[in-house]
């Protein structure tokens, strides 16, 4: 005997709630009957899957396989679901699509209409969310694609270019590095920096272009946005990095903000459109990347 689908969902939902009442309510069943399905699953493995302890529930080692299997099963069923749907009909009904936030706000209010003009049917849910929690999204079959800016190393990933996004440098008024002309990557210092927090791809990709050490210490300034990073220079407070998508869409059009260009090699970030190695949308997901492509 195999376990069935709803078996699967129940000891997904039990892995990410972790508690049997709250995967009962997500499940949108009885206690009972979620915990009955659980108790029948453990005995088609033969193995217990959870630890039931008052108050807390934990998974085995069998438990955590389980899981992961689980998750992969249930994302391709939802593909297989989606896809008849769809037979015949490229981007219509619904499209998750997930987007660093980086890109988001410069790319998708100048693409999304002429998506919707071309595909009326599609039903787009945007997630604006970090690189890392997008790829796991992908991975469980809870995003059928995201945008994401490369390099960045992830097995199971296929990916569909939309070009190149040159990375810039941003300066006070008055700072040494605001007068004319590119700025030579080596006068570029750690300490005069503010950086994105970690997490942020666009972060680690601009100090590895420039061969530059994390800056560490408590004195260090992080922004959570560029928006707000895009405050700080402009308040004097160090020299930055923006994308030139984000200063076309004119985030450094304010006073105290110069943006010049890195001398030699300019260092740049591939734009990408992602989707989990597989999936039965990866069609779809390349006409999206199309639909996107950088001006």
């Amino acid at each position: 005997m195999l376990p069935t689908l709803r078996q699967l969902q129940y000891l997904k939902l039990l892995a990410e709630h972790a508690s049997f009442s709250r995967a009962a309510e997500a499940a949108h069943v009885s206690q009972p009957a979620l915990s009955a399905g659980v108790q029948e699953l453990e005995k088609i493995l033969g193995a217990p899957v959870v630890e039931r302890t008052r108050g807390n529930v934990q998974l085995t080692a069998v438990g955590a396989e389980a899981v992961r299997r689980a998750e992969d099963v249930l994302a391709r069923t939802e593909d297989l679901v989606e896809a008849a749907k769809n037979a015949g009909k490229p981007l219509s009904g619904r499209f998750r699509l997930g987007v660093i936030p980086t890109v988001a706000p410069f790319l998708l209010p100048t693409k999304l209409p002429g998506i919707k003009r071309t595909w009326p049917a599609l039903r787009l849910f945007i997630r604006e969310d970090l690189t890392p929690r997008l790829i796991a999204g992908l991975k469980a079959g809870q995003l059928d694609a995201a945008v994401i800016a490369l390099p960045y190393s992830s097995s199971g990933v296929d990916h569909a270019r939309i070009g190149d996004d040159e990375i810039l440098a941003a300066a006070p008024v008055g700072h040494a590095l605001a007068g004319t002309g590119p700025i030579p990557a080596g006068s570029l210092k750690a300490e005069d920096l503010i950086l994105l927090e970690d997490g942020h791809c666009l972060r680690d990709q601009a100090l590895a272009a420039f061969h530059i050490d994390p800056p560490k210490g408590d004195d260090v300034f992080a922004a959570t946005s560029l928006h707000t990073l895009v405050q700080m220079v402009s308040a004097g407070l160090g020299v930055s990095f923006l994308p030139e998508m984000a200063v076309r869409a004119g985030l450094a059009d304010m006073p105290g903000v110069v943006v010049r260009p890195i001398a030699a090699k300019a260092p740049r970030r591939e734009i990408v459109v992602a989707w989990r190695t597989g999936s039965s949308r990866a069609a779809e997901a390349r006409l999206l990347a199309e639909a996107l492509t950088l001006d």
